[in-house]
C-alpha cells in the first residue's frame, strides 16, 4: 500500500511539472501576437520587444529552476532522503517537537540553497537588465536575515505549538489546531502593515497637499472610514508600482508604492484607491478570510484524520510515524487537490477584481482607472494578452484587456 502511495505521489509530482511546462508553452505562443489596438497607444514595438525579451529570459530560469526542484523532490522519495534526515535528526534527540524543527530546519536550508543562485540571478541580473532592480546587495542581505529570522521565530514556534497539541490531543487535535492557526491568520490580517512591513520597509503617512486632499475627498464622499494613508519606500526593492490595502476593523491602511506616486497622476492615483476601497466596500477581504478559515479546518479535519496512519511514515520510508513526517505526506498527497482549489480562487478573485473595478467606476471614474492600468502592465512589461488557460492557473486578476472591456472602453 505505501509503494502504492508512493508511486501515486511521484506521479502526481511529474504530472504538475509537465502540466505547468504545457502551459507556459501555451503562453510563449502569445507573445507571436501583433499588439492589440487598445494597446497602441502605450506599447510601441520597441517597448513590446523588450516585454516578450523579459518574458523569455524569466521563463528559462523558471522552467530551469523547477527542473532542479523536481529532480531533488524525486530523488527525496526515492531514495529514502525525508527518512534519512528525520532518522538522523533522531540520533540528536528524542524530543517530537526539537526533531521535527531539525528535520524542517535541514529541508528549509536544503531548499535555500537551491532557489539562492536563481533568486541572486533574477534579481541582479534579469531585473538589472530590464531596469527593474533597486535591490542593493546590502538590502539583498538584510531582508535574507530578517526573513531567515522572522521564519524561525514565527514558522518554528508556530509548528511547536502544533506538534506539542498533536502529541497531547489526540481525536481533538484539528479543532484546537485549526482555532490556533485561524487566530493567527486574523492577528497577522489585522497587524501586518503595523508589525512586520515596516521591518523591510519604511512607511511615512502620505503628506497633506493635494493629493491627499482628493483622496479624503472621494474616502468621505464614499463612506470610506480614511485613517491612515501610507507611501512606502517599493523603490527601495523595485521601480514596479503598486497598492494595497491592509487590516481589518480599525486597523485598516492603504499603501501606496512611492513608485506609484511618483509616476501616476493624482486622478489614476485616486482611481487605483478607488479599486482599493471597493474590495472593501464589497466585503471581499472579510469574503476571503472566511473562505480560506474554512478551506483550513477541513484541510485540519482530514489532516488529524491521516497523521495517526503507520502509512504516513512508510511513504517516505521510515519506520516510524510523526508529526513532521505526516504533514511531508500529506501536503504531497494534497497537491493536485490543491491546484484545483487554487484555480477556484483564481475564478473568485477575478471576480472580485471585476467588482471593485465596477465600484471604482461608478464612484470615480473609469478613464483613470484604465490609464493606470496601462500604465502599470507596460512599466512592468506584462503579457497584454497571455493564453487563456495560463489565465485560469496563474492569475488571481483579470488581464488588461478584460479590464478594459469590462470598464466600457
Amino acid at each position: 500500500m505505501a509503494q502504492t502511495i508512493l508511486y501515486l505521489i511521484i506521479g502526481f509530482i511529474v504530472m504538475e511539472f509537465l502540466f505547468s511546462k504545457w502551459l507556459s508553452f501555451l503562453n510563449r505562443a502569445t507573445w507571436d501576437k501583433p499588439i492589440p489596438a487598445e494597446l497602441a497607444d502605450v506599447y510601441d514595438a520597441e517597448k513590446f520587444e523588450k516585454a516578450k525579451a523579459y518574458a523569455k529570459e524569466n521563463e528559462r530560469v523558471s522552467v530551469i529552476s523547477s527542473a532542479i526542484s523536481l529532480v531533488a523532490s524525486l530523488a527525496m522519495l526515492l531514495f529514502k532522503g525525508f527518512a534519512f534526515v528525520d532518522q538522523w535528526a533522531g540520533t540528536i534527540t528524542s524530543n517530537a517537537v526539537l526533531k521535527g524543527l531539525i528535520f524542517f530546519g535541514v529541508l528549509s536550508v536544503g531548499n535555500f540553497l537551491i532557489g539562492l543562485p536563481f533568486q541572486l540571478y533574477s534579481t541582479f541580473v534579469i531585473e538589472e537588465k530590464y531596469g527593474f532592480n533597486k535591490t542593493t546587495v546590502a538590502t539583498f542581505i538584510s531582508d535574507l536575515l530578517k526573513s531567515t529570522v522572522l521564519g524561525i521565530i514565527i514558522g518554528g514556534g508556530l509548528y511547536s505549538l502544533l506538534c506539542f497539541l498533536f502529541g497531547t490531543l489526540g481525536d481533538s487535535f484539528w479543532i484546537v489546531a485549526w482555532a490556533v492557526v485561524a487566530g493567527f491568520s486574523l492577528f497577522m490580517a489585522m497587524f501586518y502593515t503595523s508589525i512586520l512591513l515596516p521591518l523591510f520597509n519604511k512607511l511615512v503617512p502620505l503628506e497633506a497637499g493635494e493629493l491627499r486632499a482628493k483622496i479624503e475627498e472621494y474616502a468621505q464622499r464614499v463612506g470610506f472610514p480614511l485613517t491612515n494613508i501610507f507611501v512606502m519606500d517599493g523603490s527601495k526593492r523595485s521601480t514596479k508600482a503598486n497598492a494595497f490595502f491592509s487590516g481589518l476593523g480599525s486597523k485598516k491602511n492603504i499603501v501606496l508604492f512611492d513608485t506609484l506616486v511618483n509616476e501616476m497622476s493624482q486622478d489614476e492615483i485616486t482611481a487605483v484607491l478607488a479599486h482599493e476601497v471597493g474590495h472593501y466596500k464589497k466585503k471581499h477581504i472579510t469574503k476571503s478570510i472566511v473562505i480560506s478559515i474554512l478551506q483550513m479546518g477541513l484541510l485540519f479535519f482530514v489532516f488529524g484524520w491521516m497523521a495517526k496512519s503507520p502509512l504516513m511514515a512508510d511513504v517516505l520510508g521510515a519506520s516510524e510515524n510523526s508529526f513532521h513526517l505526516a504533514l511531508i505526506t500529506f501536503s504531497l498527497l494534497f497537491s493536485p487537490i490543491s491546484l484545483v482549489t487554487g484555480i477556484f480562487g483564481n475564478i473568485y478573485s477575478r471576480k472580485n477584481e471585476y467588482e471593485a473595478d465596477a465600484f471604482a467606476k461608478d464612484t470615480f471614474s473609469a478613464l483613470p482607472l484604465i490609464s493606470a492600468l496601462k500604465k502599470m502592465t507596460v512599466n512592468h512589461l506584462s503579457n497584454p494578452q497571455p493564453h487563456p488557460y495560463y489565465i485560469s492557473v496563474h492569475y488571481s486578476h483579470p488581464t488588461l484587456l478584460q479590464r478594459m472591456k469590462a470598464l466600457g472602453d
